[in-house]
């Protein structure tokens, strides 16, 4: 057994005000009730909400209270992300931090919900990172979760879990709820979905199993929950397969399928280009509809 216990800070954050001394304070009484904890997760963008006049070079000021936190606790910490400035363009970035303080790397969102995340450029590189005598993770943030080949392009990579910090007040989170599950099954991996209360989101934070299974889910309100997880699950379950029966990683690795959708070009086809664009749905549209002609 390689246990690792990880501390999921579901909290009340604003999309009008600096939250870093609120954030700071629960992570005090957190740490006071649990100094067991090794590992924070926050929400995605918890200092400041989606705000981009908040928008900061990094490194910089709001990262530094995070690593802060971190070197006064002795803890890991996942930062949820900050809103990145870098040569002119706003990144949705993540900033994974050691028990010292230090910057190990950081993370920009793939997948920004676009149209909704507007101003918000595309990151293009993935992360994982290794804790010493534990094992490797890997990150990913809120609307990357949708696509299935970032999970497992990490789990390709070696991650065991994946944090993934996530800012969700709308209608589909039981949608999100189920891709977790599905996310950690097929790839085997422990999956922490870390979302916000308040304007930071609709709460309903999942922590999975590698074969899918619900360690804890989180309520609506605030929470701050404590839990350890034994990275030789996933471990176990990727040797002999999940129950003892299908074992999709080596599957992948051995199969000589290739997708041509992922060939250079391969998004250019017909019918991909036949779903307009990705736009807002406006007030009245019947876009998709047998009648529509228009793709308006």
């Amino acid at each position: 057994m390689i246990p690792f216990a990880i501390g999921g800070l579901q909290l009340t954050t604003s999309g009008l005000r600096d939250n870093l001394p609120y954030i700071s304070a629960k992570l005090d009484y957190f740490m006071y009730l649990f100094p067991w904890v090794q590992m924070v997760v926050f929400s995605e963008l918890a200092a400041y909400g989606p705000n981009p006049a908040k928008a900061e070079p990094l490194p910089g000021p709001a990262e530094r209270k995070f690593q802060e936190m971190a070197a006064k606790h002795n803890i890991w910490i996942v930062n949820g992300s900050l809103i990145e400035i870098l040569n002119g363009q706003n990144y949705n970035t993540l900033s994974v931090i050691d028990p010292t303080g230090k910057i190990v790397g950081r993370y920009r969102k793939m997948f920004p919900f676009l149209p909704y995340e507007e101003g918000t450029t595309c990151g293009n590189s993935f992360f994982v990172f290794d804790v010493p005598d534990v094992g490797r993770f890997g990150v990913s943030i809120c609307y990357d979760m949708w696509f299935p080949e970032t999970s497992r392009v990490l789990a390709s990579m070696g991650a065991e879990v994946i944090l993934h910090p996530t800012l969700t007040t709308t209608i589909d989170r039981d949608v999100e709820l189920a891709i977790v599950r599905a996310t950690a099954a097929t790839n085997q991996c422990f999956m922490v979905d870390i979302n916000g209360v308040g304007d930071g989101g609709n709460g309903r934070s999942i922590i999975c199993g590698p074969a899918g299974d619900v360690l804890h889910q989180f309520g609506a309100s605030e929470e701050l929950v404590p839990f350890e997880i034994d990275i030789e699950r996933a471990r176990r379950y990727r040797e002999v397969g999940l129950r003892g029966l299908g074992q999709p990683l080596k599957s992948f690795r051995d199969s000589e399928v290739n997708f041509p959708i992922y060939a250079p070009g391969g998004k250019t086809g017909e019918y991909l280009q036949s779903l307009g664009p990705l736009a807002k749905q406006t007030r009245g549209s019947r876009a998709g509809l047998v009648d529509d002609e228009s793709k308006s």
